[in-house]
């Protein structure tokens, strides 16, 4: 399952070059990355797809992890209204989005990342269903 962290850098040239240096090293992907200041320091989300132990080895570099959750990735149609249905379909059964990314897009479709505190539930109700 993918992974929110979210990381407290000093908002000071260098501190995202060097969190970035450090999963490198581990071989571990940033899959998407958002940051804002905020009181001074650095405010740093990053989903990483595979990672298991990212938070662990964050934090033996000396940074500090201030969470982590699961997110929900999934795939929507490139095309106007896509982010509005999904969005609407989640308000309406009264999920709160708290975090959204886009991770990437291809073939017609875009990859976006919903931080929300029922994965399952919004799993459930975003994903296509199978035909039986």
């Amino acid at each position: 399952m993918a992974k929110e962290l979210r990381i407290i850098l000093d908002d000071k040239p260098g501190t995202l070059a060097s969190l970035a240096e450090t999963l490198a090293r581990a071989k571990i992907n940033m899959d998407t990355v958002a940051g804002l200041p905020t009181d001074g320091h650095g405010d740093i989300r990053i989903v990483v797809l595979k990672g298991r132990n990212a938070k662990k080895l964050i934090e033996a570099a000396g940074f500090t992890v201030a969470g982590e959750r699961d997110v929900l990735v999934v795939q929507l149609p490139d095309r106007p209204g896509s982010l509005a249905a999904a969005t609407r379909t989640l308000a309406n059964a009264g999920i709160n989005i708290d975090s959204v990314y886009v991770l990437g897009q291809a073939r017609g479709k875009k990859t976006v990342v919903f931080g929300v505190p029922d994965v399952r539930k919004a799993k459930a109700l975003l994903e296509p269903k199978t035909p039986a």
